[in-house]
């Protein structure tokens, strides 16, 4: 049995968290400061409260960061002398994931890039692309569960590289999908524009249906990742417009953009 400390347990870090408990591992976390929210989801996935993060660190050999992208560096920086395995699986820029690598392991923590692609394990198999020394410790956790463990014979920064590559077009379209519906929209030719689309592109409106459903309940989540892959393509001589324009529609009120 391996304990494992989830820092913060989110839809996503929660439904991971009850996946490795199922599989028989430990799994502690922190209450301090978390919404009544991840208070219940917490308590319905069977987590110990570890009372303090120097506690955590200390009780752990593995510690899973999945939280919000504009956070993880933060957290990364919080982080207690640690000599276990430290995973980001946020939704980072590559270089992003190379400055926390350096933060935990300047704490004596071994560094794994992590990058999640798909949805919670829940309802449904998410991959998990790792990459670092110790890539195959982590994946080995994930044995007969949901999660699928992609390891990468690169070194940290990879996985963040895939999953931004892979999220810059599944949330990058949706969100020019959404951005081209409030053109048609305010331009009072949505409904020509849709009678169109159903006859030379009869895909797009259900999508674009779908990125406003997910916009309503995601988009707060999703402008700091966009933000992320805008930093990472400019990393790359790369435009980082698309993706900013991205940032900005997801930042819009939930509703209808």
């Amino acid at each position: 049995m391996t304990t494992v400390g989830i820092l913060h347990p989110g839809e996503m870090g929660a439904a991971f968290g009850a996946v490795l408990r199922d599989a028989g591992h430990s799994v502690l976390w922190l209450s301090t400061e978390r919404s009544d929210a991840t208070q219940v989801r917490a308590a319905e996935a069977g987590f110990e409260d570890a009372g303090s993060l120097a506690a955590l660190a200390e009780r752990c050999d593995i510690i899973l960061s999945i939280c919000p992208p504009h956070a993880a560096l933060d957290l990364a920086r919080a982080l207690p002398p640690f000599t276990g395995v430290f995973v980001d699986a946020n939704a980072i820029a590559p270089e992003t994931a190379r400055r926390v690598d350096k933060t935990v392991t300047a704490r004596g923590a071994s560094f794994v890039d992590g990058g999640i692609v798909g949805s919670p394990p829940t309802s449904a198999e998410p991959r998990l692309f790792l990459a670092g020394a110790d890539a195959t410790q982590v994946a080995a956790l994930f044995a007969g569960t949901p999660v699928q463990p992609r390891v990468l014979s690169g070194p940290p920064g990879d996985a963040s590289a895939v999953k931004c590559a892979f999220a810059a077009w599944t949330k990058g379209s949706g969100a020019l999908l959404l951005a081209i519906r409030a053109f048609a929209r305010a331009e009072a030719v949505e409904a020509s524009l849709l009678e169109e689309w159903a006859v030379s592109l009869p895909e797009l409106e259900p999508r674009s249906d779908a990125a406003q459903r997910s916009a309503d309940t995601k988009g707060w989540r999703w402008t700091g990742e966009m933000e992320e892959i805008a930093s990472a393509f400019e990393a790359q001589g790369l435009p980082r417009g698309f993706h900013e324009a991205a940032a900005e529609i997801y930042r819009r009120p939930s509703g209808r953009n």
